[in-house]
C-alpha cells in the first residue's frame, strides 16, 4: 500500500513508518497539518493515518478540508484523544475508522486493510489481483503462477503489486521509484532495473509466456500479450 502518515511526534512516526516498511508498504510523512494536507492533495494514497493534535492545522480541520475537496481516500484517525465524544467527532468529520493511542501495530495494519478494502467497493478487488495465470494475494502477501508458488522479497512484492494495479499500462522508472522506494534512491541509479530483472526471472520460468515487458525508452509493462 502507498500510505500517508500525518503525525507530529517524530518517535511515533518513526515507529509506524519502520513497521510499514518491514511489511513492504511505502509511507510518506507530514509532521504538521499543513504539510499533511498538501501531501494528501498532491499525491494519491491508498489510505491516510491522521493524528488529531497537530501544529498549524489540527487533524479534524485537515480531514474536513480533504472531504470538502471531494477526496474519498480512506482515513484512519490515530489519536490519544480516545473518549467516546472524541471518536464520534472524528467519525462525523469524515474518518473511516478511529484508533486510540497507545496502539497495537498489528491492529493498526488490520484496520488499514479493512478501510482500504471497504473503499474499493468489493473484497476481491482488494485482497486479490490477477492477470492471466498470475495471481497476487494482497493479504497473504503471496504470489502464484498457475500452481507454482513464487517467493518474493519485499521490494519485489511492492513492484509486482504496482505492476498488477497498473496492468497494461507503461510504467516508468520514476513511477516505480516513487511506489517502492519513496525516492530513497537516486532516480539515476540502476536499482529499478536490477530488481525488475530479478522479478522477471521469478515470474517467467522456462515454458511460461512472458508477462513483464521492457518498453524501450519508456519503462516497463505487465501484459499477457
Amino acid at each position: 500500500m502507498k500510505l500517508l502518515l500525518i503525525e507530529d511526534d517524530a518517535s511515533t512516526a518513526r515507529y509506524v513508518r519502520e513497521g510499514l516498511a518491514e511489511l513492504g508498504h511505502a509511507c510518506d510523512w507530514g509532521q504538521t497539518g499543513l504539510d499533511g494536507l498538501s501531501a494528501a492533495l498532491t499525491n494519491v494514497y491508498d489510505a491516510i493515518i491522521l493524528d488529531r493534535n497537530l501544529p498549524q492545522l489540527d487533524g479534524l480541520s485537515v480531514l474536513q478540508a480533504l472531504r470538502s475537496e471531494g477526496h474519498t481516500t480512506p482515513v484512519l484517525i490515530l489519536s490519544a484523544l480516545c473518549q467516546v465524544d472524541d471518536r464520534v467527532k472524528g467519525l462525523n468529520a469524515g474518518s473511516d475508522d478511529y484508533l486510540a493511542k497507545p496502539f497495537s501495530f498489528t491492529e493498526l495494519i488490520a484496520r488499514l486493510v479493512a478501510i482500504v478494502r471497504r473503499g474499493s467497493g468489493t473484497v476481491a478487488a482488494t485482497t486479490s489481483l490477477q492477470i492471466s495465470d498470475l495471481e497476487l494475494d494482497l493479504l497473504g502477501r503471496s504470489a502464484r503462477r498457475g500452481v507454482r508458488r513464487i517467493e518474493l522479497l519485499n521490494k519485489e512484492y511492492q513492484l509486482l503489486e504496482y505492476f498488477m494495479r497498473h496492468a497494461g499500462q507503461v510504467v516508468t522508472r520514476t513511477m516505480l521509484l516513487e511506489a517502492a522506494w519513496d525516492y530513497s534512491f537516486d532516480p539515476g541509479s540502476n536499482v529499478v532495473d536490477v530488481h525488475i530483472s530479478r522479478l522477471r526471472a521469478k515470474l517467467e520460468h522456462e515454458g511460461e509466456s512472458p508477462l513483464l515487458h521492457t518498453v524501450r525508452g519508456a519503462g516497463y509493462q505487465l501484459d499477457a500479450r
